[in-house]
């Protein structure tokens, strides 16, 4: 059996000790589209997420990526109970929770668990929950994230359920559109994702797509850094947490609209695609996203 529930859920997958630098952290902020604005290399406050001068800052979205960061080969989907193969996965969802800003530079070490799989009948959903410490034990973030394996449901698991997030019922309090660069994954995946999937058209047709798609995780971060410039004034500490479930893909070189509402201390918001392709256009890329606000 491809996936083993008894075995799978509960699994220790073990700890990573890692590091990170400031040069790190703004080739991420380049990665998920920083800079590439009209006069964003003359706005101070965006200027902290691409360059030193006055400190960089770092968006809560680094510590996703983080622990894999100086990655060179493919991600590995070997886990205790599951064997797949990396075509069959897309990312499901993706949430972190950050204690405080996270610093710019440092070391730190993650321990994940695999918590949770779910039977979707053709498909499973596996569940990680990750905590991340600095080296004198202070708990720095933590993150939850899922994968969609195709093809691998049916074993006669839960089928688990889905939290949905509604909208307010008006205008949003933020609108902007983010042109993603046709080179955007092959800079993203300097980040530590080399899935063939994001740069192999090869890869990309065998997995169902009719080309390399952007990483989710990098529409995740496209989505924080215009949701934190639009409606927190560029600064990143004021961010808590953010969660989103992917629902859709981005191919470079489209446009991605985020609209977000300010909500009882949250920023709730959405990201499609705007094309000028009607087939296209208003596709969902990420759904029931929560950004929760720091006190």
């Amino acid at each position: 059996m491809p996936i083993d529930p008894g075995v799978a859920i509960g699994a220790d997958l073990g700890t990573r000790t890692f590091s990170w630098t400031e040069s790190d952290v703004l080739l991420y902020h380049l990665g998920i589209g920083a800079g590439a604005q009209p006069q964003a290399h003359l706005d101070e406050p965006r200027l902290r997420w691409t360059t030193e001068h006055d400190g960089v800052q770092v968006l809560p979205s680094f510590g996703v990526v983080a622990p894999t960061f100086h990655e060179t080969e493919a991600p590995s989907v070997a886990m205790p109970g599951v064997e797949i193969d990396l075509a069959q996965v897309v990312h499901g969802s993706q949430a972190v929770t950050v204690h405080g800003p996270i610093p710019s530079s440092g070391s730190a070490t993650q321990r994940t668990t695999l918590t949770d799989v779910w039977d979707k009948g053709r498909a499973a959903v596996i569940w990680q929950d990750a905590t991340v410490t600095a080296d004198d034990g202070t708990e720095l973030w933590s993150t939850r994230s899922s994968i969609f394996v195709r093809g691998e449901g049916g074993f006669g698991g839960e089928r688990g359920s889905t939290e949905t997030v509604a909208l307010p019922g008006r205008g949003p309090d933020a609108e902007r559109t983010y042109a993603v660069r046709p080179d955007q994954a092959l800079l993203y995946r300097l980040c530590g994702d080399r899935n063939p999937l994001h740069s192999d058209p090869g890869f990309a047709r065998a997995a169902g797509f009719p080309a390399p798609i952007l990483h989710g995780l990098c529409s995740y971060g496209i989505v924080l850094r215009e949701l934190t410039e639009a409606l927190l004034e560029s600064d990143a500490s004021r961010v808590r947490g953010f969660a989103s479930r992917f629902t859709g893909i981005v191919m470079p070189g489209e446009r991605l609209r985020v609209r977000g509402w300010r909500e009882d201390g949250r920023v709730l918001a959405e990201a499609v695609v705007d094309s000028d392709d009607a087939d296209r256009d208003g596709a969902p890329v990420l759904g029931d996203v929560v950004l929760d606000l720091a006190d």
